[in-house]
This record gives C-alpha cells, sequence and structure tokens, in this order.
C-alpha cells in the first residue's frame, strides 16, 4: 500500500514571527508551516517557551540561510527579580536558594563590566545542550542535573533600564549561545541577593528587529502572503555580489568564479545573487567566491 502523498507545497522564504508566552519554539515552528502549508521550515534558535519576542521562521530554501542567521547579533530585554534563584533560572522553576539583600542600582551598575565583554558561561541546567545524547532539560526534569561545562560567550553590551527594590530590566546585546537566564543567575550570586528571570523578550536576531515581527493571531489568508520575506533577508549582513547568469550557472554548478571591480569583497563570506534571486552563498579566496552553499530558485 503506498503512503498518501502530501499536499504541502514548495515555499521560499522567512516569517519573523513574535512568539507569545507559553509557546514553545518547536510549536511556533508547527503552526507556521500549518499557515503556509509548507514543506519544509525551521526556526534561528530556540525561544523559551516563558520569553517572548522574535522567532525567524526559514521555510523551503531560506532554512539553508538559517546558520548565518543564527551567528548574528541578538539583543533581548529582560527583568531580573531578586532574592530567590530556582533550578531553571526562571520563573517556573523550584526555588533552591533565597537572600534577603536587595541591591541598590549602583551596586548593579557596578557589577555589569564583569559580564560584558568575552566571558566564561555555565549553562542552565535546563537547557538543550546534550549531555551524553541527551538533552539537558529532560535529565533536569528527571531529577538528574546535569553538569555542563562553561563555555566563552560574547555579550557586547548589558545595561540597566530601571530598577526598584525587588527587580531590574536590563538590555543585552549579545553573540551566539549566550543564556540570559545564566546571566541572571549569576549577576544574582555577584550582587548578593540571588536572582532569577521573570520577564524576557527577545527583540532581534541577525538581521531581524522587533518591529519586523508578526504575531500568529493576525497570520490570517491575507496577511501571510505579506508576512513572508524573501530568501535573501537572512543574508543580509553579509556583502553581495551581483553575478550574471552565466556566472549563476557555474556557481550552481558547484564551480567558483572570479571576482571582479574595485567593490568586490576583498575576503571573508559573501552572497551571490542574480536578477533579486539567491544563487550561493560561499567564501572568498584569491579574489574568487568559492560556493558552499547552493540555492535552487528559479531565476
Amino acid at each position: 500500500m503506498n503512503a498518501p502523498r502530501s499536499n504541502r507545497v514548495e515555499i521560499d522564504g522567512w516569517v519573523v514571527l513574535d512568539k507569545p508566552v507559553g509557546m514553545t519554539s518547536t510549536h511556533a515552528v508547527a503552526r507556521l508551516k500549518r499557515v503556509f502549508n509548507a514543506k519544509k521550515a525551521g526556526h534561528a534558535g530556540t525561544l523559551d517557551p516563558l520569553a517572548s519576542g522574535i522567532l525567524p521562521v526559514a521555510l523551503g530554501e531560506a532554512t539553508k540561510t538559517v546558520p548565518f542567521v543564527q551567528d548574528g547579533e541578538k539583543t533581548y530585554r529582560f527583568t531580573i527579580a531578586w532574592g530567590a534563584e530556582t533550578d531553571s533560572d526562571d520563573a517556573d522553576g523550584t526555588v533552591i536558594a533565597r537572600s534577603e539583600h536587595r541591591p541598590a542600582a549602583a551596586e548593579i551598575r557596578a557589577a555589569l563590566p564583569q559580564f560584558t565583554g568575552r566571558i566564561l558561561q555555565r549553562p542552565p541546567a535546563f537547557s538543550a545542550i546534550k549531555v551524553a545524547g541527551e538533552r539537558a532539560y529532560d535529565l533536569a526534569r528527571d531529577g538528574e542535573i546535569p553538569d555542563l561545562e562553561p563555555r566563552p560567550v560574547l555579550i557586547h553590551a548589558l545595561t540597566l533600564i530601571a530598577a526598584d527594590r525587588d527587580a531590574a530590566t536590563f538590555q543585552a546585546r549579545c553573540g551566539k549561545g549566550c543564556y540570559v537566564r545564566a546571566l541572571a543567575r549569576d549577576l544574582g550570586r555577584v550582587l548578593g541577593c540571588r536572582g532569577h528571570v521573570a520577564e524576557l523578550r527577545r527583540t532581534r536576531v541577525g538581521p531581524f528587529v522587533e518591529e519586523d515581527g508578526v504575531a500568529l493571531a493576525d497570520l490570517a489568508d491575507e496577511v501571510a502572503a505579506n508576512a513572508l520575506l524573501g530568501v535573501e533577508a537572512g543574508l543580509t549582513e553579509m556583502p553581495r555580489v551581483a553575478v550574471d547568469r552565466e556566472s549563476a550557472a557555474r556557481l550552481r554548478r558547484g564551480q567558483s568564479i572570479l571576482l571582479r571591480g574595485r567593490d568586490a569583497p576583498m575576503g571573508g563570506r559573501a552572497y551571490a545573487s542574480c536578477g533579486g534571486v539567491v544563487i550561493a552563498v560561499g567564501a572568498i579566496e584569491h579574489g574568487e567566491l568559492v560556493p558552499g552553499r547552493v540555492f535552487n530558485l528559479p531565476f
């Protein structure tokens, strides 16, 4: 007996979802996949269920650009509640330590330089990091708290926005792999008051910002088409090389092309487009663009 044929369609592009609190990133992707009836979808960076904000979702050929978006800078706005540290480092966890101390704004500001630049950060026990083939959060839920090794992360900026006696609100700009929950935990320890994330919102992921976001409830049929951004939207933070059809054909065959002109990138990574259609992403080597990832889009 033959398996039923899928009626899903090939659809390519990005949707910048403004994920609501209470929804997992996996569930959000599944919902969008149904809305667009798309064959293939994936997101550019997990957002915790208790967090809201920007969750870029790639459809079809745009999934090939996900790693480049994930490598981009991220911005978070979050509130730390003082006085209690939890096993999950957020409001959903069990309290494991308490403190009566409450830091003044001046104390908080004085501690922030310790958490900027390149630092070592121990990921939360409740995280998606794999330990011996299992997710850390699965082990933690079963009562086996994993001993995760600290890892280097880059925090470009950490700013105190507002503070009162029992909580403080911050904005952080950081690189790939940084956990805001771990930041809240460690800041609470340094200040001697303990703390956990009470609210968290992501406002930027690579080239996508809060203003690009669309609510899931707004993705009715007439809105969905306008919410779909092109595949190129995920690549706008790297140099673009315009190529003709002959060069585009070479790139699609996996062959490098010679770059000419004074505006040609001198090194690093770049993407090629022909007539507004993304052809390939590759490395600039010895004046040539060497394709590393090729896109199957009509041009």
